[in-house]
């Protein structure tokens, strides 16, 4: 399976290491390295029993789709990872609401916090005025804006 991922070439333009990066548009191939490492953090901390993916949608009235929130249950934290709605499900509470059912998730799951990373072009303040904290930052990217990891503890 890594050949997908990785194909061995020769060297070229300065690189000594053999092999080339490839774009991993399929989720099989990205799950060749994701099942590998997971294998690898089960052998030095053993088996993650809460291990999951979850998913929670926005609809309106007549059942379109107005955004979601997709996010993954690891080692005792739930990371958020794609949280995004439709201009007009903003500003009347829709967010915040999904935030509260994660964080409830998170709860019932046994979590000790929730973390995320997002840009300052898009919601930190949001975050903040949830009780989160900004634990990390990447300066200027994309430029010029900053990337922010922010946490809370539940």
């Amino acid at each position: 399976h890594a050949r997908r991922f990785l194909s061995r070439t020769e060297p070229r333009g300065g690189n000594t290491t053999g092999f080339a990066a490839v774009e991993a548009r399929d989720a099989e191939t990205v799950a060749v390295v994701g099942c590998a490492l997971g294998a690898f953090g089960d052998a030095l901390m053993g088996a993650d029993p809460g291990r999951a993916t979850l998913a929670i949608l926005a609809e309106d009235e007549a059942d379109a789709p107005q955004g979601g929130l997709s996010m993954q249950v690891r080692r005792g934290w739930l990371f958020l990872d794609l949280f995004i709605l439709e201009p007009a499900a903003r500003r009347g509470g829709t967010g915040s609401r999904i935030l509260a059912t994660a964080e409830a998730e998170a709860r019932i799951r046994g979590c000790v916090g929730v973390w995320l990373d997002t840009y300052g072009f898009q919601a930190p303040e949001f975050y903040r005025r949830h009780g989160y904290q900004v634990i990390g930052t990447l300066p200027n990217y994309p430029a010029p804006h900053g990337r922010y990891f922010l946490a809370k503890r539940l």
